[in-house]
């Protein structure tokens, strides 16, 4: 999954595996003044990277021991010097570079332009959204270690060490957001201090963050180990638990009963240019948030059309309304236990996994795995998710939901499997990290309306592999699209025009077959993560569209697997630049072609 503020905590996700090569080596070549430029710009930009954050560029011994720096000071320089980057970056003239640097330069300037915006608007005022927040983020210093030598666990203490500090920093952001008003809206902040209560163990052998202890590396002696597994309870004990405890009562006794009233992002200092800001950088495009939301009317009508057929094909008596209820309240579509909704996960996971050759010339070597959402976040969490690797040496993993059974459908599990998991996150997300010959940002950059609208377009990919074996899961799907076309609605409604909460809620649930619960925790997200939730059908449309337009130009000549190569074999990007490298895709295919024919003739 991807982590929202990176100017606060970028954990590196690069995966050292590989593919067969995407691109030979003559495409690194500096061919101009401008790719000279570009390439100098690039290494400097990897020596900020590595050197801005510990978990960037981790040195056993060194910086390995160390969190994040989030002092005033130290986030106002790294934001002047990720600036002069940035500026220079925009003044080469990109019609100048090759094809290969043009998607260098827009992938490089979309990302540095996204974590200067977020200084820009404050973002690390408010290091939390109504599905979690940087004490939980914090906890996946577990993955980053990897626990071999008696030296990594005595930078994993270290890094326990400073827990208090990191913690203190991040409160006094908050504090400062308080006196901005710049804070997440009370209503998606109820119940929000259970996930850090989560942490506050009486027994710190039970803590999250001993697990590392209780299976420990051969490496290390007997004896060292014994002396570590006693220093890490002291530091858990003395340190971290009352870190979590003294946030715990930051949440309950000043944060939330000093949060802002209204839900809307134009609501907060600037806020009408800052969601405009939201609404361009999750969609890549230059849209305006009333485009978005009439477009969002009209795919609501389209698919709801598709809903009502299927509604007659399965001959239920009764109106879409009451078919829904249906859908929520008949156990047959609802597992009886965790362990049957993850082996449900698992074996469509499976089926799909046979269907991809028949899709996809390349496919990716990085495995993956299906786990339950971790119980401490599990009750304000979407219904499932996918998380990359952290190592080379870890698999990728698709998170299902297991909280509350009786509010996680069946019928919409095909859907969400192939989204998260193959062909949708897992496949895309490995394929860019497993990229070889680019500059490493391109391994480890993910953009929303690029992968968001690649897992959605996942998902009606399982409607042609024939996944949807009956109506109920093919109306799960098309729920799922409704899903995402209300949020277009729902999103530029809260935001940008007015709509209440209760408004959102009523829209979303009168629409879709989701559960109530789903629908709740989903506003919510949408509430306190402004635009993001855009990104899915926007970049869905976009990549449909550029499928139909290589359909109609190459004809019998289209090959579906050398498309789906094409779009993901460059890793994510503005969907402007895959506009542009799919329209020089289809120009040479047709040439190539064209030649072909002649030569026949």
């Amino acid at each position: 999954m991807k982590f929202l503020f990176p100017i606060i905590i970028v954990f590196s996700l690069i995966s050292c595996s590989q593919i067969p090569q995407t691109m030979d080596k003559s495409k690194n070549i500096s061919s101009s003044k401008s790719d000279q430029q570009l390439q100098q710009l690039i290494i400097t930009h990897q020596q900020f990277y590595q050197q801005s954050s510990p978990f960037n560029d981790p040195q056993v011994g060194g910086n390995n021991g160390r969190l994040p720096n989030l002092s005033p000071k130290y986030l106002a320089e790294q934001n002047e010097k990720l600036n002069s980057i940035y500026q220079a970056l925009v003044n080469i003239d990109s019609n100048t570079l090759s094809k290969e640097n043009q998607i260098n330069s827009a992938v490089l300037i979309y990302a540095i332009k996204n974590q200067l915006d977020s200084y820009r608007n404050k973002e690390h005022y408010m290091p939390l959204t109504a599905e979690s927040g940087f004490h939980v983020w914090i906890a996946n210093i577990i993955q980053q270690v990897n626990f071999k030598s008696t030296q990594d666990y005595r930078d994993y203490l270290s890094k326990l060490r400073a827990i208090p500090r990191y913690f203190d920093q991040q409160t006094a952001w908050m504090n400062l957001g308080i006196k901005a008003g710049i804070t997440q809206p009370k209503i998606v902040l109820k119940g929000f201090e259970q996930s850090i209560k989560a942490y506050i163990v009486s027994d710190v052998s039970n803590s999250d963050y001993y697990q590392p202890f209780k299976k420990m590396s051969a490496q290390v002696t007997a004896a060292t180990q014994a002396t570590l597994k006693q220093e890490a309870k002291a530091i858990l004990r003395e340190q971290v638990i009352p870190a979590y405890q003294k946030y715990y009562h930051f949440m309950v006794n000043r944060y939330q009963a000093n949060a802002r009233d209204n839900i809307a992002a134009t609501s907060l200092p600037n806020g009408k240019a800052y969601y405009q800001n939201r609404v361009q950088h999750y969609t890549t495009l230059p849209l305006s948030a009333d485009a978005i939301h009439q477009q969002g009317l009209a795919e609501v009508k389209r698919i709801r059309a598709e809903m009502d057929v299927i509604i007659k094909q399965v001959k239920f008596e009764g109106d879409f309304a009451t078919f829904v209820e249906f859908l929520r309240s008949d156990e047959q579509f609802y597992a009886k236990t965790p362990t049957a909704l993850l082996k449900e996960a698992s074996f469509i996971a499976k089926q799909m996994d046979a269907k991809l050759p028949a899709l996809f010339k390349t496919l990716p070597r990085t495995p993956y795995g299906v786990i339950e959402v971790p119980a401490n976040i599990a009750p304000k969490y979407t219904t499932g998710r996918y998380s990359g690797p952290a190592r080379d040496d870890q698999a990728g993993n698709y998170w299902v939901n297991t909280y509350r059974l009786d509010r996680r459908p069946l019928y919409v599990l095909t859907a969400l499997t192939l989204h998260e998991a193959v062909p949708g996150h897992h496949l895309q997300g490995s394929i860019a990290k497993e990229m070889k010959n680019v500059p490493k940002f391109r391994n480890r950059t993910y953009i929303s309306a690029f992968g968001e609208g690649w897992g959605l377009y996942s998902e009606y990919l399982g409607l042609e592999a024939g996944m949807y074996q009956n109506p109920y899961h093919n109306f799960g799907r098309l729920t799922y699209e409704m899903w995402r076309a209300c949020r277009l609605v729902v999103d530029t409604g809260m935001h940008a025009k007015g709509w209440s909460r209760q408004r959102a809620i009523n829209y979303l649930a009168d629409n879709t077959a989701l559960s109530l619960h789903n629908v709740q925790t989903e506003i919510d997200r949408y509430i306190s993560w402004p635009g993001q939730a855009l990104s899915y059908k926007i970049g869905e449309l976009t990549i449909k569209r550029l499928r139909e337009k290589a359909e109609n130009t190459l004809a019998d000549d289209f090959d579906l697997r050398d498309f789906h190569d094409q779009v993901l074999k460059n890793g994510s990007m503005p969907l402007h630049m895959l506009e542009k490298v799919i329209d020089d895709y289809i120009a040479n295919e047709k040439i190539k072609h064209d030649k072909a024919k002649e030569a026949n003739n």
